[in-house]
């Protein structure tokens, strides 16, 4: 049994790097959804830290002019990486940054990595996402920087003099991605030569999920990691999960992600969590909030069992 954690929530209401309007509500929405009441059940503390504001956004022009709001999110970058060092002070420090869009964990990651290269555990991530937001400032196509924070949190060219200097870096080899199924041609040939370990939905079917994350497991224990999980709500099937902007049929299944929780709870590694893309504006009578809220609390502790029944009938 995980012991109690200072959980502290951070809301982060940034949109700036998602395609679409509507994932600024998302701190709201879990909030609504009961989500500190669901961990203090759990026998956890609870501090809502509120919600950030950016820092102020400084001129920039980039020679891709695909790219949206990049002042904005590297405002957003530089508040959320101080934001996550701070909350995760302490030994039960169990910091959750409620987005928002996916872009926030460029200073999740960073911000976290500097925690850990202080306290000399080495921080590893598990990407719960059917993508891997692996593009460079140069390589996006689209323009929306929620496609690029795992590039910049373990180093990749082009971000310097765009995003702030990055406090500490995530290495690579402890990075696993988990759910992959929508992989742009520019990040497939990034990630072949980058060290960070991708199990797509293929490999799931093939090999069934268990196995794929009690092998990342393993190497996070042996290495005396502290883990950070970012989950992403395009990780689950949209038909469990329609509030989202950035729908990829074949997701994972409500089973199969309660079985991650789970096995994420009985490791007693997480020491931090993303919950990102969460967009209330596309969700059904807030049935997304309720289930990530549920993720999380399967992952601090609440079995499938005790998982309360839900309606969504009028």
């Amino acid at each position: 049994m995980m012991t109690p954690k200072q959980c502290r929530l951070i809301g982060a209401p940034v949109e700036d790097g998602a395609g679409r309007r509507g994932c600024e509500m998302g701190p709201s929405a879990f909030r609504a959804a009961g989500i500190a009441a669901a961990i203090a059940e759990l026998g956890h503390r609870v501090t809502d830290l509120g919600n950030l504001a950016p820092a102020p956004a400084r001129p920039m022009v980039h020679g891709n002019a695909a790219l949206k709001c990049l002042p904005e999110v590297a405002g957003w970058t530089l508040s959320l990486a101080e934001a996550a060092y701070q909350a995760s002070a302490g030994a039960d420090a169990l910091p959750i940054c409620l987005g928002g869009d996916h872009s926030l964990a460029a200073g999740t990651l960073t911000g976290l990595a500097r925690r850990a290269e202080e306290t000399g555990r080495p921080l590893f991530v598990l990407w719960l996402d059917a993508h891997p937001d692996f593009h460079t400032l140069d390589s996006s196509e689209s323009g929306n920087l929620h496609g690029v924070p795992m590039a910049y949190a373990t180093g990749r060219a082009g971000f310097a003099g765009y995003f702030p200097p990055p406090p500490a870096r995530i290495r690579p080899e402890n990075v696993c991605m988990l759910g992959i199924r929508s992989v742009d041609p520019a990040e497939r040939r990034l990630l072949e030569t980058s060290g960070i370990t991708l199990h797509d939905m293929r490999a799931i079917d093939e090999f069934g999920i268990a196995p794929l994350l009690r092998a990342f497991l393993r190497r996070v224990a042996d290495a005396g990691g502290r883990l950070h999980v970012s989950l992403d709500v395009d990780f689950l099937d949209p038909t469990i999960a329609p509030g989202v902007g950035t729908t990829v049929p074949g997701g994972a299944t409500f089973r199969e992600a309660h079985l991650v929780m789970e096995m994420l709870h009985d490791s007693m590694l997480v020491g931090s969590v993303d919950l990102v893309e969460l967009n209330p504006f596309l969700d059904e009578r807030g049935r997304t909030a309720i289930l990530m809220v549920d993720l999380l609390a399967s992952l601090l502790g609440r079995r499938v069992l005790d998982t309360p029944t839900r309606s969504f009938r009028s």
